[in-house]
């Protein structure tokens, strides 16, 4: 199957800040957060994204996450043209009607900056605590974005539906443009403590389809990746829909390392991913998954992704090291042609 050509703008980067919620996170280190953004965008990187877990969920993850809205307004202030977008938000477990008006907000105090990532989730004990039926996600995140998509852009808006309802809803102030949506979703390597289906499910990619852009899972493997852009090219096709008019991103997360060893790359790396993703897969499995080894075959990854149709890379670091940015900027960045 052709892909279809890719901008002539090249691929863009961005990064993923860390809002790592350690238990023991002290007022400096969530200062830094303000720092990677202002440093990203100095450094060159097109956007800044947030990620949301309510909840660690012990041996899935080390860690949760901070509020990824609040978070966005914070670095807001702060920088005046990257972009910020959310990595994801997990939209079944919220309220659309108080969602719309926390995106509301952000765009006005970005002045339109921002970009509008969400997911289903995944983890069922944050459905239970928000009271919301785990079997319902799909359903309600297709109701939750019609919903949202009418309160941003019209007023004394009425919605009654399978899950929401309100009567005469105007959100002030209204976004001059609704944001692009950028669905999150894909196939990832089964185990044991996740309930996800290890392939792209039919429901996900008809989300993709109405959307902007999608945003690849890091659980899955390269391959993965690439086969889900080929189904949803693919499916845009079958719709009428030139593929070329969805963005195709992807966010990892990575470590660089001084160090051209691969084995001494790997040691060096190894505790920092075991602290942000858990321990319940192997070592062997991760690195299957994420940016893993020496900068020269991480490079190569990117290359690979980029030639399968890649356009938006997000990359993640796995701690509060601001040195991590300005070695993405440096040895990665240079290796292609920018926007």
């Amino acid at each position: 199957m052709e892909f279809p050509a890719r901008a002539e703008r090249g691929l863009e980067f961005g990064v993923l800040v860390p809002t790592f919620s350690w238990p023991m996170l002290d007022y400096g280190t969530a200062a830094r957060i303000k720092e990677f953004a202002t440093k990203a965008e100095a450094l060159g990187f097109n956007s800044i994204w947030t990620s949301e877990h309510l909840l660690t969920a012990p041996g899935l993850y080390g860690t949760a996450w901070l509020s990824p809205m609040l978070c966005l307004a914070h670095m807001a202030a702060v920088t005046q043209r990257i972009t910020l977008g959310t990595d994801i938000l997990i939209l079944p477990t919220r309220n659309p009607v108080v969602t719309a008006k926390e995106i509301a907000t952000l765009d006005s105090l970005s002045a339109g900056r921002y970009v509008l990532g969400v997911g289903v989730g995944w983890d069922e004990h944050e459905f239970e605590v928000s009271g919301v039926r785990f079997s319902e996600r799909g359903s309600r995140t297709d109701e939750a974005l019609a919903v949202i998509r009418r309160l941003l852009v019209e007023s004394r808006v009425t919605h009654h539906g399978r899950y929401y309802h309100f009567d005469d809803v105007t959100i002030e102030p209204r976004c001059g443009r609704l944001p692009p949506i950028w669905i999150a979703g894909g196939s990832k390597i089964k185990t044991a403590l996740s309930p996800d289906p290890s392939e792209i499910a039919p429901g996900v990619l008809a989300r993709i389809g109405r959307a902007d852009g999608w945003t690849s899972r890091s659980a899955g493997t390269q391959e993965m990746v690439k086969a889900d852009w080929r189904k949803i090219v693919a499916f845009c096709r079958t719709k009428g829909r030139d593929p070329a008019s969805l963005t195709f991103c992807h966010t990892n997360f990575l470590h660089l390392v001084s160090t051209t060893d691969r084995d001494r790359a790997l040691r060096e790396q190894r505790p920092y991913f075991e602290r942000v993703m858990g321990t319940h897969r192997s070592w062997e499995h991760m690195q299957q998954c994420y940016f893993t080894g020496v900068t020269t075959e991480i490079v190569a990854r990117l290359k690979d992704l980029e030639q399968a149709g890649l356009r938006h890379m997000v990359l993640a670091p796995l701690d509060y090291d601001l040195e991590q940015i300005e070695r993405y900027a440096s040895e990665i960045l240079p290796h292609f042609r920018r926007s």
